[in-house]
């Protein structure tokens, strides 16, 4: 009897993201999993192939590779032009049958040393950041109430993300600007600032805390408490002192926050061994509100009081740092209360302004010292240091985070944080070396 000519399905195949974002050059850049299956084949029988279909400037058929040979491939593309393509991943089963999906590309422009780059997909608006350990870090936006994790080490999307918008009562962003960390607690503040439009909105008038389980890829955050009146206490302390810094001013209806007088904070950092006196750093003003004027720092000295049982702030008297005429963007210390300070422009257009890392001691009166001048016309600003190493290692390395929402990222016009598909926003995090 003649043996059964077997019968094989059409074969299967989908995308682990239907949008990809790459670099050029990039090291690292993330990939996408394709996962094939054929019915009466052995999927290692089954061939998987891309090939472009529009803009080959960009990433040609020869730019894609896949890896693998089980049911799930993994696809890396090699970009050599900024700007969009799309890319037709077919699998080609036994019997000579075929299936395919289309994969839309974007690849941003080269910047600085691609070795030293990662890209966080998601989000673009990337604000604060706090190291969780194992190579990981939660990341804040700007732009929405979402904390999310990302392995520190690779260009990505995050492992997971937390919505704390209903656990705020807030359904506008919070605009976070800055975090710090004691033992499991993380403390996140908003900006406490105006809109761009001088418009007071409640939910930027917010910090809150979260509480740490867990760590690396297994971290989770789970809501702790908020207070809402940090912004009306710093005013009324700033008055009581005969209005040294103008937060009265700076906060009124109409005021900008990134003015030279406006009111803005970017920064939060604990003060030298101590787990109840936290330094709000300022973005806006300078002290005093003139150019070349100094950053400020402002304690609060009983902080862990007021996120544990809402008390009403206290406040030490306000440190004033030489920065070179900049603010402060971010602040962060290590365990050894070994600062540093992310230095950059009051102005709401700065990315051709100077950025630079001081390294502080967190003394009241002591002068910080420049570390590293940062590279200026990268897509987005600085602005959030994840960790600081040990800073008395000759080449200690730290890790900052751009908020790139504001950068034309593939070259069509479109602002990062207006692209209608999250997957390809992004924000760029890069080792620097310190002098």
């Amino acid at each position: 009897m003649p043996a059964h000519a077997v019968t094989y399905g059409t074969p299967t195949i989908s995308l682990s993201a239907g949008y990809l974002s790459g670099s050029v050059n990039g090291v690292g850049d993330q990939t996408v999993d394709v996962t094939v299956g054929q019915s009466g084949a052995d999927v290692s029988a089954l061939t998987v192939s891309a090939s472009a279909s529009s803009k080959a400037s960009v990433a040609g058929t020869g730019d894609v590779t896949v890896t693998g040979s089980g049911a799930v491939r993994r696809l890396a593309v090699t970009a050599h032009g900024r700007g969009y393509t799309n890319l037709t991943i077919k699998v080609t089963g036994l019997g000579g049958k075929t299936a395919s999906k289309t994969l839309s590309y974007a690849a941003s422009a080269a910047v600085g040393n691609p070795a030293d780059a990662r890209y966080f997909s998601g989000a673009s608006d990337s604000s604060a950041a706090v190291d969780v350990g194992g190579g990981y870090t939660v990341v804040a936006d700007d732009e929405n109430n979402v904390l999310r994790l990302y392995d520190r080490s690779r260009s990505d999307a995050p492992v997971r993300t937390w919505d704390f918008s209903s656990r705020l009562g807030v359904t506008k962003e919070v605009d976070i600007e800055g975090a710090t960390r004691i033992g499991n607690t993380v403390y996140w503040t908003g900006s406490l600032g105006n809109n761009k439009d001088g418009e007071y909105k409640a939910p930027r008038n917010t910090v809150f805390t979260t509480t740490i389980s867990g760590s690396g890829s297994a971290t989770q955050l789970a809501y702790g408490r908020s207070y809402t009146h940090l912004r009306e206490d710093l005013v009324a302390w700033d008055r009581a002192h005969g209005d040294r810094y103008g937060f009265a001013a700076g906060t009124a209806a109409g005021q900008a926050p990134k003015q030279i007088d406006g009111f803005n904070v970017e920064g939060l950092e604990f003060a030298p061994g101590s787990t109840t006196t936290a330094y709000v750093g300022f973005r806006a003003p300078l002290a005093p509100a003139v150019p070349g004027g100094r950053a400020l720092l402002v304690p609060v000295t009983n902080f862990d009081e007021v996120l544990s049982g809402g008390a009403s702030a206290r406040f030490g008297s306000a440190i004033e740092l030489d920065l070179g005429g900049l603010s402060v963007r971010d602040i962060r210390k290590n365990a050894q209360d070994q600062y540093l300070v992310l230095a950059g422009s009051w102005a709401a257009d700065d990315n051709s302004d100077p950025y630079a890392l001081y390294q502080w001691d967190g003394v009241a009166g002591h002068a910080p010292v420049k570390r590293a001048d940062l590279p200026t016309g990268d897509p987005g600003g600085w602005e959030a240091i994840v960790e600081v190493p040990d800073l008395s290692v000759p080449g200690a390395r730290v890790q900052l985070i751009t908020d790139s929402g504001s950068a034309d990222l593939y070259g069509d016009g479109i602002e990062a944080k207006d692209l209608t598909h999250p997957e390809f926003k992004k924000s760029r995090a890069a080792w620097f070396t310190l002098n």
